[in-house]
């Protein structure tokens, strides 16, 4: 079985957490906010995920990031092995549009993951007017994926869109693991 880590990043109060307990299952601190301090990490199986007959599944760390920066000491630690990041922010709240930037440069361009390793989540909670269309990101922001998300309204897209990029973190660590035997081998 293949493990993967991923980390849910961004600003505080984006809605990290609940995307992490809603992926994973978990019922911890759903009833009110509290922030997370450091990290806490999930875990999230999908079995026949793999796309090929190499394996069982994928067990995936969900690595829910506290987003206060006084943590940014230990964001190396947390970096370590990830496979994948994703960027979660309240698209109603312009600070995390700016903040968002300083994620991207810290956690996917500082350890050269490629673009198709990042995942950004604009977050709508409860209540928000949702506004979907307007939203305008710098550069290279622009360039990633970008899903919206409310879990009230369409909970189901929500999951659909988390399995395809899981599926495409999958791809990248079978052709790695191709790669590695076939070096191996010659």
């Amino acid at each position: 079985m293949l493990k993967a880590k991923i980390l849910f990043v961004g600003p505080s109060e984006s809605g990290k957490s609940v995307l992490a307990n809603f992926l994973s299952e978990s019922t911890e601190g759903i009833s009110s906010y509290v922030p997370t301090q450091g990290v806490r990490i999930l875990e999230y199986e999908k079995p026949n995920m793999n796309g090929n007959s190499k394996g069982a599944g994928c067990r995936f760390e969900l690595w829910d990031c506290g987003g206060d920066q006084k943590f940014e000491t230990c964001w190396p630690a947390l970096m370590k092995d990830s496979h994948g990041v994703i960027i979660v922010f309240n698209p109603e709240l312009p600070s995390h549009l700016k903040e968002i930037e300083m994620w991207y440069s810290c956690f996917v361009q500082q350890q050269q993951l490629l673009d198709s390793q990042c995942l950004l989540i604009a977050h709508h909670k409860p209540g928000s007017a949702g506004d979907t269309e307007n939203l305008s990101l710098a550069s290279p922001l622009n360039k990633l994926k970008l899903i919206h998300s409310s879990l009230e309204e369409d909970p189901e897209d929500v999951r659909m869109e988390f399995v395809k990029y899981f599926k495409s973190i999958i791809n990248l660590l079978n052709e790695s693991r191709d790669r590695e035997e076939m070096s191996i081998i010659t």
